[in-house]
């Protein structure tokens, strides 16, 4: 018997018993497409949280006020101490190591805002003019903040596209003198719509000076500061050599904080890895019940097709012969409804990138292929056992039975 034939064999008792095929077809569809649609959405929010990195800018480290050890009693928490404040000058010092590009202060608050009759309440950002090369923002209109002293507390402003909606509607606001608390700034930027981006919405944001947003909330030491190392492989002497200024500012008290961002990034990358393997191999247990259904629903074939069994082994087909007939089944099935949900895979996963255009949910590649690969190996594994038993049949006894 020639391999054609038995494909054909195989196809022709399949689709003699079509709506045993059409389970088994459904079982296997189902653990595939499982595994193609979990695997997507992990692999999809992994790739958004990357994404929402790379948005903070490259290269990126973050200072911030304290040390990151929270556990015991240090002797400046027994004397009533605490850690000192970053200040603008200790943002200036650190420009003085060869392995910065740049840097960004920043102050943070909020406070109501207003223009003639409207108002609203509003995050206000004070930072300086390299913030924007930093984080890879851009202008809509205007300009950003006027390069030059950070000490320099000018009464200018950008603002986010929300803020401009509701506090100037249809009129023109660039040149506009808006009011923040008790200060007034002249409107000379209106920031591109980025969407939300780690917390901060640029739709609500305005921009000023860090040294104006000081004089506002009355508080001279600064939220964190933004260093931008000249390459990736410079990071880690850029990290160091933060820590060793600021240790030199601070008598020798290291009690900062520094954050990079690939180590943020590889944190929850390993997070999301470990989420899409988990997933991708529960979901990989619906094949495993899809290849006991099809042992189940051979066994019963095996019974109801005995005499056809017999018949091929009086005419001389070989135990060998029988063996592969009924792993063939197994086979074809296992493919076809491979296949099948592959397909219904993909669509789920189309369907996820259009309900979240935001979450790029694509299955990876080694997740698609496991997923075809182990259809086909549970589905001819679990045919092992009941194409035995139909090889192992008496053909005197088999045709007895019709």
């Amino acid at each position: 018997m020639k391999t054609r034939d038995v494909i054909t064999f195989a196809t022709t008792a399949l689709r003699g018993f079509r709506t045993r095929t059409l389970l088994m077809l459904l079982a296997m569809a189902i653990g595939v497409a499982a595994v193609v649609i979990l695997t997507s959405l992990g692999e999809g929010a992994r790739l958004y949280v990357a994404n929402q990195f790379s948005a903070l800018g490259t290269h990126l480290l973050i200072v911030l006020p304290g040390r990151s050890e929270t556990a015991g009693a240090s002797p400046a928490t027994l004397l009533g101490e605490t850690p000192r404040d970053l200040t603008l000058d200790d943002a200036r010092a650190l420009l003085r190591s060869r392995h910065i590009r740049r840097i960004a202060p920043v102050s943070l608050g909020t406070s109501v805002v207003s223009w003639g009759s409207r108002e609203r309440d509003s995050v206000i950002l004070g930072s300086s003019a390299e913030f924007l090369p930093l984080r890879r923002w851009t202008m809509a209109q205007g300009r950003f903040l006027p390069d030059g002293d950070l000490e320099n507390a000018e009464a200018v402003c950008v603002i986010g596209e929300n803020v401009r909606k509701e506090l100037f509607g249809m009129h023109r606001a660039l040149g506009e003198w808006l009011r923040i608390g008790e200060y007034r700034f002249r409107v000379i930027g209106i920031l591109e719509s980025k969407g939300q981006s780690i917390g901060v919405n640029t739709k609500d944001l305005i921009m000023i000076p860090v040294a104006s947003a000081q004089q506002i909330f009355n508080n001279p030491s600064l939220f964190r500061i933004l260093v931008e190392a000249k390459s990736r492989e410079a990071m880690p002497l850029a990290q160091r050599d933060v820590l060793d200024i600021i240790r030199a500012r601070h008598q020798g008290e290291e009690d900062i904080t520094v954050i990079t961002q690939d180590a943020i990034l590889a944190t929850f990358d390993r997070i999301f890895s470990a989420l899409t393997y988990t997933v991708g191999g529960i979901a990989a247990i619906s094949l495993a019940v899809a290849g006991i259904l099809i042992m189940n629903v051979m066994l019963v074939a095996v019974t109801q097709r005995t005499a056809e069994i017999g018949l091929l082994k009086a005419l001389g087909a070989p135990a060998r012969r029988i063996l592969l007939l009924f792993v063939a089944e197994a086979a074809i099935l296992s493919a076809v409804g491979a296949v099948l949900g592959m397909l219904l895979g993909q669509l789920g996963s189309y369907a996820l990138r259009t309900a979240f255009p935001e979450l790029p949910a694509w299955a990876p590649w080694w997740a698609s292929l496991t997923a075809i690969l182990t259809a086909l190996l549970t589905g001819v594994l679990f045919s092992l056992l009941p194409a035995r038993r139909a090889a192992r049949l008496d053909p005197v006894t088999a045709l007895a039975r019709r």
